[in-house]
């Protein structure tokens, strides 16, 4: 494939469009400066300048790792804990599939945040602790961001690394990447229930972002160590001695409130479900899966009224909020049981 590296003055070309403001003018010198580093950084390939020894516990103890890549997996395993605590009560994590917000050009919430609040007014009232998580900050939010996955599972599984080691990536500039704090969200919650709209058929691109990140919660390899980084020989070598295939978010509980205009909800609520099943979540019931229209047809202008009058569907949305908030607490109580048989083949 093309070499995607970049000749000096091209990188510099790109690097000056962060200071277009006529507000960095006086600063012409600094900017200079600390373009001359970010260029030795690039042209040195230095991913992740602070690393240590990955110690007790790790295939090779001497293998140096990324400082954020440990601080992730100290924050996934709080989380886990979390999660396995008895005593604590139960959590959901609601997540806004929707990058449309009244924060940013569109001048106006979305209808799935509307919806997201009616599903934490119902889920908050019960002895459940509930936490947002609202993917739209990816497109109002300075320095939110999620990084697209580089497929490395396809290499190999083992070198798709639990969680994501490719981020971030300090000589290519791809930093503040938002994944290391998504995954613990995922991680400690005994629920999860997606609000999303359909765009084209498909997830928003901010859901779709995230699901793809998560690629490693199903089979990843939580010792980045055992494959020396990225070398795909020694992951392939390990996968072809039997990979274990570890679901990391096996046994949360999953439902999913999708809504559309005209076409695409079913299909994007079945691929959603698919999904998180695929990774061993479990479904919260045929109650918790909803899909509907909102306005079928009618005009964009008049959809918030379109969603004001529709009593049905809203009630819906209490059904569906009300079903994973009963599966949780269910499940919490040992009443809630969803086994499955073992498969052939993990993969």
């Amino acid at each position: 494939m093309p070499s995607p590296k970049l000749d000096r003055d091209s990188f510099m070309s790109r690097y000056r469009q962060m200071f277009v403001d006529p507000a960095f003018a006086d600063l012409e010198k600094e900017i200079a400066v600390i373009g001359e580093v970010a260029w030795e950084a690039y042209s040195a390939g230095r991913k992740s300048p602070h690393t240590r020894a990955a110690g007790p516990g790790f295939a090779d103890p001497s293998y140096e790792i990324s400082t954020d890549w440990l601080q992730a997996k100290e924050d996934i395993e709080a989380a886990q804990a979390r999660y396995d605590d008895r005593t604590g009560r139960p959590r959901i994590l609601l997540i806004n599939g929707s990058a449309r917000s009244e924060h940013t050009c569109p001048g106006e919430m979305s209808k799935s945040w509307r919806l997201l609040e009616l599903a934490r007014t119902v889920t908050s009232a019960r002895d459940i602790q509930v936490e947002v998580l609202d993917l739209s900050r990816l497109a109002s939010e300075y320095g939110r961001r999620i990084h697209p996955c580089k497929s490395c599972v396809s290499t190999a599984m083992p070198l798709c690394h639990w969680p994501c080691s490719c981020y971030p990536n300090h000589s290519l500039g791809q930093t503040q990447d938002w994944m290391n704090e998504i995954y613990p969200k995922w991680v400690e919650a005994h629920g999860i229930l997606i609000v999303t709209p359909v765009n084209w058929y498909q997830a928003p691109g901010p859901l779709k972002l995230m699901m793809d990140r998560l690629v490693c919660a199903d089979g990843g390899n939580p010792d980045p160590s055992s494959t020396h980084g990225k070398r795909p020989e020694e992951a392939r070598a390990l996968e072809l001695a039997g990979w274990p295939y570890p679901r990391h978010l096996a046994g949360r509980l999953f439902g999913t409130i999708v809504h559309g205009d005209t076409v695409g909800a079913e299909s994007l609520r079945r691929i959603l479900m698919d999904w998180a099943s695929d990774m061993h979540l479990v479904g919260a019931g045929a109650d918790a899966e909803l899909d509907g229209y909102i306005g079928y047809y009618e005009p964009y202008a008049t959809s918030h009224k379109a969603l004001d009058e529709d009593d049905d569907f809203r009630t819906e949305v209490i059904n569906a909020s009300e079903a994973m908030a009963d599966a949780v607490l269910a499940q919490r109580a040992g009443s809630f049981v969803a086994k499955r048989r073992p498969e052939p083949n993990p993969k």
